[in-house]
């Protein structure tokens, strides 16, 4: 059956951590830019909007799970930088940047660039993106244990009773306990249609320098990189200048609505990318389907949907997250580890992309990248040239 009870379930777990994990850091950026409520609430709607098309139309397209979202990164630089600039002038830096994604797609030099990445540093630095979400599960067993440990005893029944279901019994369980010990305040919420608001853009070089080209760039290495990238360790052979065009054109068109970024999804991608969700990796991508209409849903309720998601307490958010990856995490560090001309190399992605550093405005999964490369390079010189190095 195509659209099975876990594709659903993964599909709203991409959502659910999507926008719990980041939705306060899209407002926070968007009132640092001046924008009133009804401005806010036009921000959530061009991202859900945008981010639900384009998972649906490329999903079905491509038959592969294609998830995007929204630039997490970008955001929190967004946050710091939007203040010295008006609303309309942060409009057009948008505008500007979606463009030279969308460039970057057509001109295929990100796809060209993507192909000399060797699959075991691919791998290392998706475990290692991912490796928080799994230390995460456990820091919360000093405050609620009961919770972690019957999610947790769930999880390990499921996987090897009822693997496909595993993390819809998960968190249907998390919502009965949270339920019935009162966390989920539900009762509060008040559902109300958002409204798109246009905005006219005006562009400046002082918009371009200070905002344009440091989110193009934030965007490109911290979060299309690593889409791209899991979606190859998962065996997807993605058409990647066309992913990210399309992307960079859904930023120029929902621009002036508030969508200030989208790009290919990373930690999200991999919920619905793992064997829970279907045995063959062929029938995964009803679950990107079922996101993109979740993602709908948020965009068409904006902000009233962003106060749905923080009802969930980060307890059970933190626990499903966290088993949802676990697998994934354990096949790309088997996959990264496997070859041991390539070890030293992926071992140094790995550890340098779950450290989380930030230099230069450059995320830990680009620096653990380019590092790894150097040191896989370093390794195939000296086996080529027979050369040693000294101590």
């Amino acid at each position: 059956m195509p659209f099975a009870l876990p594709h659903i379930v993964a599909g709203f777990i991409a959502v659910l951590v999507g926008y719990t994990s980041s939705v306060i850091l899209i407002i926070q950026a968007a009132t640092a830019a001046g924008a009133d409520t009804a401005q806010i609430a036009s921000w959530l709607w061009a991202l859900g909007i945008g981010m639900g098309v384009t998972c649906i139309c490329l999903s079905l397209y491509y038959r592969m799970p294609v998830l995007t979202a929204w630039s997490t990164p970008g955001a929190a630089l967004l946050i710091t930088s939007l203040g010295h600039f008006t609303l309309t002038e942060a409009i057009g830096a948008f505008a500007i940047s979606s463009l030279l994604i969308t460039l970057c797609g057509i001109s295929g030099w990100f796809d060209r660039l993507m192909r000399h990445i060797p699959a075991p540093l691919a791998a290392a630095m998706l475990a290692g993106i991912l490796l928080r979400f799994g230390l995460d599960l456990f820091k919360i067993a000093p405050q609620d244990p009961l919770l972690l440990g019957v999610l947790l005893l769930a999880f390990l029944l499921g996987r090897h009773l009822w693997p496909r279901y595993t993390m819809v019994l998960v968190l249907a369980l998390g919502i009965l306990i949270c339920n019935l010990r009162g966390e989920l305040q539900l009762d509060t919420i008040h559902w109300q249609l958002a409204s798109p608001i246009w905005i006219w853009p005006t562009f400046s070089l002082d918009a371009l320098f200070g905002i344009a080209l440091p989110l193009f760039i934030v965007t490109m290495t911290s979060q299309n990189m690593p889409g791209v990238t899991i979606l190859r360790a998962h065996g997807y052979q993605p058409a990647t200048s066309s992913l990210i065009g399309w992307t960079g054109l859904t930023g120029v068109l929902l621009a002036p609505f508030g969508g200030y970024a989208f790009n290919l999804a990373a930690i999200t991608a991999a919920i619905c990318m793992g064997k829970e969700v279907d045995p063959d990796a062929n029938r995964r991508w009803p679950a990107a389907i079922w996101a993109g209409g979740f993602y709908l849903l948020t965009g068409c309720f904006g902000a009233t949907v962003a106060t749905l998601f923080s009802a969930f307490p980060a307890t059970l958010v933190t626990c499903v997250a966290g088993l949802a990856l676990l697998g994934t995490i354990g096949s790309s560090l088997h996959s990264a580890l496997q070859q041991d001309e390539a070890r030293e190399a992926a071992l140094l992605t790995f550890v340098i992309t779950a450290s989380g550093i930030s230099l230069l405005g450059i995320g830990a999964a680009c620096w653990g990248l380019v590092i790894g490369l150097a040191l896989h390079q370093l390794h195939l010189y000296r086996q080529s040239n027979q050369f040693t190095l000294k101590p």
